[in-house]
């Protein structure tokens, strides 16, 4: 068995969640936020049997996709006045990491 830890952006996580439990699979949901855009995410963890997580894979590959978008950055100080400029990032997408369950137990 393993344990499907995926982060997800807010604006794809009820596409991905709605997909994953459509699919028999049960995930508990986290509200995350990232470092770099103070954005919203979503931490999903999906209990997952060896021989399913190609299809979990295939889930998230599908329903988290990646878009660009812009954003304000940091306002810079120059010449005496702010200046904030609206710079283009990579969002959506899904990180995923993958672990071992040794041993699990549902009471």
């Amino acid at each position: 068995m393993k344990l499907v830890i995926a982060i997800v952006n807010n604006d794809d996580c009820p596409s991905v969640l709605n997909e994953i439990t459509r699919k028999g699979y049960s995930a508990t949901k986290l509200s995350t936020s990232g470092g770099f855009l103070r954005a919203g995410n979503v931490t999903l963890l999906i209990g997952v049997e060896d021989e399913k997580l190609d299809e979990v894979f295939d889930i998230l590959e599908r329903f988290s996709s990646k878009r660009t978008e812009l954003v304000q950055a940091s306002p810079s100080y120059i010449d005496e006045m702010f200046i904030s400029v609206p710079v283009k990032v990579t969002v959506g997408g899904a990180i995923v990491f993958v672990l071992d369950v040794e041993q699990f137990r549902k009471f």
